[in-house]
């Protein structure tokens, strides 16, 4: 609480809703937000709700964003297995992380007919064969703040904890690296395509090298760039501005339809780009270029370059 009072103390001057607008992100989670919110209320003396987003759902925040990560990367998985006449159901899946994007993503895999069997945290990763026990798993890494090795002792055989090694070498058909920038590397790709992997999509921010998108994309898996697949965070973020700035509140289920609307658009903007532009079923070049081109368009129009 006293490092983020200090924290937004200094910051305060630079950020409003209409200047910039901090979310939570790896260690900053709802609490953080509401320590770091309170502090500029104080400060400020005005209840600007749309300064930060990520906020309790008493105090100006949206429904579905704290999922909104996980499910937007699992949304975006869906749409690119869909465009292959496939999907999760039936799919054994691996995730990186244990946070609240692998956890969520978790969920939203599950309700899609699919078995996530392994995650993981700085202190190795678990291998469930019955599948991840959701409600387990949220209350070891949740509330309760405590290492994956917890999860596998009260989860009881069906669980192995690995305090070493790549959770890449767990054979799956789909894996989602969803916990921190270049997690998989190279040999990791490789472990994931001598597995059979199907599909891998990015739920963290860049946490594929680049010498594994290469690996990934030769051996014809389909890839899912975390420059679209993880747009689902900073849409919901959006969402929450929306309603906040109209006073409004939407219940989950709505808010979940504008994120799966939002990350279906998404998806079909990396595809018609990189088809426009000689590279089809190229999602790496379709969600540069269309992202690129957004950028550059607006800088030309409004005189900037």
């Amino acid at each position: 609480m006293r490092f983020c009072q200090s924290f937004i103390t200094e910051l305060y001057r630079h950020i409003d809703e209409y200047t910039d607008v901090p979310p939570g992100d790896i260690g900053v989670g709802g609490r953080e937000l509401g320590y770091l919110f309170g502090q500029y209320k104080r400060i400020t003396n005005r209840w600007e709700s749309g300064v930060l987003t990520g906020k309790g759902l008493t105090w100006g925040g949206s429904q579905v964003r704290t999922e909104a990560t996980g499910y937007g990367t699992v949304f975006f998985a869906a749409e690119r297995l869909a465009d292959a006449d496939d999907s999760f159901e039936g799919k054994k899946v691996v995730v990186s992380g244990a946070g609240n994007v692998a956890v969520y993503a978790i969920e939203k895999v599950h309700q899609l007919g699919g078995t996530m069997i392994a995650c993981s945290d700085s202190a190795g990763f678990v291998v469930d064969a019955e599948g991840i026990d959701l409600a387990l798993l949220k209350g070891v890494k949740e509330r309760r703040r405590e290492r994956l090795s917890t999860y596998a002792a009260e989860r009881g055989a069906s669980a192995t904890h690995v305090p070493s090694g790549s959770i890449w070498d767990v054979p799956c058909d789909i894996a989602l690296p969803c916990a921190t920038q270049n997690e998989l590397p190279a040999d990791g790709a490789k472990s994931l395509v001598a597995n059979g992997v199907r599909l891998v999509a990015e739920g963290a921010n860049m946490p594929a090298t680049p010498e594994a998108i290469a690996i990934s994309r030769e051996a014809g898996v389909l890839f899912a760039p975390g420059k679209a697949s993880n747009a689902g965070g900073v849409a919901t973020s959006a969402l929450e501005m929306q309603q906040n700035a109209s006073r409004d509140t939407w219940g989950f289920e709505e808010t979940e339809a504008k994120l799966a609307a939002i990350m279906s658009e998404i998806h079909r903007k990396c595809v018609d780009t990189a088809a426009e532009y000689g590279a089809p079923g190229n999602y790496v070049v379709g969600a540069n270029l269309a992202g690129y081109i957004r950028v550059a368009d607006a800088m030309i129009a409004q005189g900037v370059i």
